[in-house]
């Protein structure tokens, strides 16, 4: 059964005239006649009391009515919805972050929900691999994270800005003179780091195994904005990367001499799947935040 179908039938049975009808549908009166002809042979009944003088509903006709009225205005809703959806009035998105990613969150945020009030966001914070399995559930629409090391045939990684791997000190640490520090230069220093199984101590644990280091860790903490308090009231370092200290006047990130530090902040997506409008705008404004250009734009120099 055709919409267009149910159209006609339902505008017949406003001004039960076919003349007038096929006017307002604005198809001529035969191609008019022949798609109610068409509906009543599919349904197996009359829907039209038909004489030379006027038409009027059947029975079945009636019967039909509600439901044929109610079809077409939920067709008409699902169409204004998608159209809503387009112009983003309306619908929600899933964002899965890992903790490093926090401070370009900020920025990203105030001014997305200021632009699209009605788009409902879920902000989900939790470890890479946590996130990347909940994206492949269809839990997530998208990801923001640094380049995973290990292969995810589904996955793919959408470069938004380089970064290093990188101690965290304050401005006062007499670490804080360096230029850069390789690991012989915090094994004297008490530190504290990110939990196993956050991206930046990933990468931190490789290059200590691949030289033989160990470091003098006081303290182990799952999330950034806690971890980087303790080290601002301590003096303890941490390691993490640099763009962590972006707006943290009174910290300073000095990169770690090593081959194997280097980072790539990425969007991660499924492959093959449709990437809807609040998503794409979504990405669009993080991309024009200060901290993502000013990286963009030292790298390309």
């Amino acid at each position: 059964m055709e919409l267009r179908s149910l159209k006609a039938f339902v505008t017949a049975a406003k001004r039960l005239n076919f003349s007038e009808a096929a006017k307002e549908m604005c198809v001529t009166q035969s191609t008019f006649s022949q798609t109610i002809k068409q509906l009543e042979e599919e349904l197996g009944t009359v829907l039209f009391y038909r004489t030379s003088h006027k038409v009027s509903l059947t029975k079945a006709g009636e019967e039909l009515l509600p439901f044929a009225v109610t079809t077409i205005d939920s067709a008409d809703n699902c169409s204004r919805r998608m159209n809503d959806l387009r112009e983003l009035k309306c619908g929600s998105l899933n964002i899965g972050v890992t903790h490093s990613f926090n401070m370009v969150m900020h920025e990203t945020l105030k001014d997305y929900m200021k632009l699209y009030p009605d788009i409902f966001l879920n902000i989900v914070y939790k470890p890479m691999t946590e996130l990347i399995n909940r994206m492949m559930n269809h839990e997530l629409d998208f990801v923001l994270s640094f380049r995973p090391k290990d292969n995810y045939p589904l996955i793919e990684s959408h470069l938004l800005f380089e970064d290093v791997l990188s101690v965290i000190v304050r401005r006062d640490s007499p670490l804080a003179k360096h230029g850069k520090v390789s690991l012989a230069d915090l094994v004297d220093y008490p530190a504290v780091l990110p939990a196993k199984g956050l991206q930046a101590r990933n990468v931190l644990d490789r290059i200590l195994s691949e030289t033989n280091t160990q470091l003098n860790v006081r303290a182990e903490m799952d999330e950034v904005t806690p971890l980087l308090r303790l080290v601002r009231n301590t003096g303890l370092y941490t390691v993490l990367s640099s763009s962590a200290t972006e707006d943290v006047d009174d910290m300073v990130a000095i990169p770690i001499n090593h081959d194997g530090c280097h980072m790539e902040g990425c969007v991660q997506t499924l492959k093959g799947v449709y990437k809807n409008m609040a998503s794409k705008e979504f990405i669009r404004i993080l991309c024009e935040t200060s901290l993502v250009k000013k990286r963009i734009t030292d790298w390309l120099r």
